[in-house]
């Protein structure tokens, strides 16, 4: 199959389209000459490569046999794998799989299986295949598979297949783990597991390596799931054949845990972090979703032989089926940016699927800041900060959502996906199509106010899920939970008796380092007055002010994120202190006021009373270093290696006595003495690193005062 040439990109208002793209940072930005820079042709009828489209849509095909279906399988819905087995062919040496020549031979067994299943009724196949079904932790899908086949539906049994073969997946991991070994995160790991083979034997998984686990087979699975075929290029009898087989695995896993006394139990579902303040875009009403079908029909963004997809994710958002509407989204939108991408980095094959002997084109390699061969990807350049943030959080960030992951891997459960995750992705979707719009119609579409203001809101989208955006959310969570303790007042009658030396020692530490740490706050923000800082209910204001600072978080460098793993230890040891001391202050001043305590117990109250007080300045103190150093983040890569491992060093000092404070100020220890001591050696540390001016706070200020960017 021949494969129409892409159109090169347009000069943009009369700037001449070269390596490196004129970036328009703002997703929603309007610049129609930039947007039609961007305009693709649609010539190309397909995105799988020749060997590729040969594989999936002819090999199956040539060989002519009609296979009578009781050899394959029994009225009572056995699986006959004897005669499936067969088809496998293997290469000479009998050493590896010969995938080409076992895709032609299984493709007649494949006719007959696909032909059976659309003789049966709804029910007929309800009866002979469910029981084999149940093994999969989601048998319910099954009968919506069916029904897909039965309505020939292009964009239905794609979206079932992906469906299948997660849910596959996520089953024999199951397996996998029931058997005492971890699932690995590739599906073609799991598939070429010893104990696996050991369940279902060996040809069994060879057939399903032919199906969905090499690049070499049919690999239905990444395909589908990386947006490369169009609703028209998966053969339906492919469907029914891995629905077929995983009904035969069920039986084969019913033998084996018989013979062994084993129980399958499944893992449970993932639940989707909540987004929280990642949700920036309202949720979709049926009014947008109307506006956001007429982007969609206008959109360069979007090839012809894929908007049945699209038409399906809308249809999927409307029906309430959440599910269906992200995964199609997802795969499309992979489809489209990997179109873009192809486009700016100037490497049309890149459009296309690879062989196995190369790398799929896939989000980790479109949304990465270097291509394969060191060159900087322009990709980013063009699509601006806000929206590969929203792709990053989304999809890549280890404590967001990383939807794509998670629904490929069969890991959440489809019918309770949150519509809340659905409509941000249709938003910001929405969006995206826009700036492939004709100009004067994306200037005519943003006069409605709904889509202007998707825009503007997108325009605006900064990281939720990067380690520096997680890091502020904890300095802001612990601040407010110290501010909130309960301080029950020292009894006069026992306030001499507590010793208070190094307690006074560590309130000068704590003046004298805050002194320096006001120096390096913002100008404007009004805080700094003088030596002896803000008053005490000014903690909050300058921690917020700071934690409200933008800070870029797209592609940081190793050592910054280094950095930022160790302050956010630091701050998860404030805050289970934090806990601790409003939990035991609580309680303890009850139990004083009450007379419940023993004379010994009484004594630990006082000292407990007498740190408390000196504690919260100091977990205000190291909450305030944290939120200074996090804005000057960027600095460390200023260090040279040498200065880079001292400032380390002095970083896990400070977590090592915060492990140590959580450690003593725990219900089972109640250390307060200790902790003061503690405190103070902590304080010392921190001043005579305050001293050596080695904090990035400080490499900061040098910059600035030698007017270095």
């Amino acid at each position: 199959m021949s494969v129409a040439p892409q159109r090169p990109l347009p000069a943009s208002r009369g700037r001449a389209v070269s390596g490196s793209v004129p970036c328009d940072t703002r997703l929603g930005a309007g610049r129609g000459a930039a947007l039609a820079g961007m305009l693709i042709e649609d010539p190309i009828a397909t995105c799988l490569s020749p060997p590729v489209y040969d594989m999936i849509c002819k090999l199956g095909f040539e060989v002519r046999e009609t296979w009578d279906i009781d050899r394959i399988v029994t009225q009572s819905g056995r699986v006959c794998w004897p005669t499936i087995t067969a088809r496998v062919a293997y290469t000479r040496s009998a050493q590896s799989l010969d995938y080409r020549g076992s895709v032609r031979l299984l493709g007649p067994v494949c006719e007959a299986v696909h032909s059976h299943l659309l003789s049966l009724t709804k029910g007929q196949f309800e009866i002979r295949y469910a029981p084999w079904l149940q093994w999969t932790a989601f048998p319910e899908l099954f009968p919506e598979i069916f029904a897909a086949l039965e309505s020939l539906q292009g964009p239905a049994i794609s979206l079932g297949l992906m469906k299948l073969t997660a849910c596959l997946e996520r089953a024999l991991g199951d397996v996998l783990v029931l058997l005492g070994k971890d699932c690995p995160f590739l599906l073609r790991d799991l598939l070429a597991s010893e104990e696996l083979a050991e369940v279902f034997g060996r040809p069994v998984m060879d057939v399903l390596k032919v199906f969905i686990g090499s690049p070499s087979g049919l690999n239905l699975r990444n395909v589908l799931w990386h947006g490369f075929a169009s609703p028209l290029e998966i053969p339906p009898k492919y469907c029914s054949m891995m629905v077929l087989l995983t009904a035969g695995l069920g039986q084969l896993l019913k033998t084996y845990l018989e013979q062994t006394e084993l129980v399958l139990a499944h893992r449970p579902c993932v639940a989707l972090a909540d987004l929280g303040e990642a949700a920036v875009f309202p949720d979709v009403t049926p009014a947008v979703l109307g506006l956001l079908e007429d982007v969609m029909r206008n959109s360069a963004f979007i090839r012809k032989v894929m908007m049945p997809y699209w038409e399906a994710a809308l249809l999927g958002f409307r029906s309430h089926r959440f599910a269906d509407c992200a995964m199609l989204l997802l795969t499309q939108l992979e489809a489209g940016l990997r179109s873009v991408f192809a486009t700016v980095n100037q490497c049309p094959r890149r459009l296309l699927t690879a062989e196995s002997t190369a790398l799929y084109t896939t989000f980790d390699e479109i949304l990465a800041k270097h291509l394969n061969d060191g060159k900087v990807n322009q990709l980013p350049l063009f699509l601006g900060e806000p929206a590969m943030e929203f792709l990053w959080d989304f999809l890549n960030h280890q404590e967001g959502p990383r939807i794509r992951d998670r629904l490929s891997h069969g890991e959440i459960n489809l019918p309770e996906f949150p519509k809340e995750v659905a409509s941000q992705l249709l938003a910001f979707s929405g969006v995206l199509l826009l700036r492939f719009v004709d100009e004067d119609l994306s200037a005519a579409f943003k006069k409605e106010a709904a889509i202007g203001s998707l825009a503007a809101l997108a325009d605006g989208y900064s990281a939720h899920f990067h380690p520096i955006s997680q890091l502020k959310k904890q300095v802001l969570s612990c601040e407010e939970s110290i501010r909130v303790w309960p301080l029950p007042p020292l009894p006069e009658v026992a306030a001499r008796s507590v010793a208070a030396s190094e307690t006074h020692a560590c309130e000068a530490f704590v003046t004298d380092t805050l002194a320096e740490l006001l120096r390096h706050l913002p100008e404007r923000s009004g805080l700094v007055s003088g030596c002896d800082g803000p008053p005490a209910g000014r903690w909050p204001e300058a921690i917020q002010e700071l934690c409200g600072t933008p800070i870029r978080t797209l592609f940081c460098p190793r050592t910054v994120l280094e950095v930022v793993t160790v302050l956010r230890s630091i701050g998860a040891c404030c805050a289970c202190v934090s806990r601790q001391v409003a939990a035991s202050a609580e309680l303890r001043h009850q139990q004083w006021v009450e007379r419940r305590l023993r004379s010994r117990q009484r004594q630990t109250y006082l000292h407990m009373v007498s740190s408390v007080k000196l504690l919260s300045p100091v977990l205000h103190l190291i909450l305030l270093l944290i939120a200074l150093e996090l804005v000057n983040i960027h600095m460390v890569c200023g260090k040279n290696p040498c200065e880079y491992q001292q400032y380390l060093k002095f970083l896990k000092s400070i977590l090592q006595y915060a492990e140590k404070l959580a450690a003593h100020t725990s219900p089972e220890r109640n250390k307060w003495s200790e902790a003061v001591s503690l405190t103070h050696a902590a304080l010392r540390k921190i001043w005579d690193f305050t001293e050596k001016k080695q904090m990035l706070m400080h490499l900061a200020k040098k910059s600035a005062s030698k007017g270095v960017l």
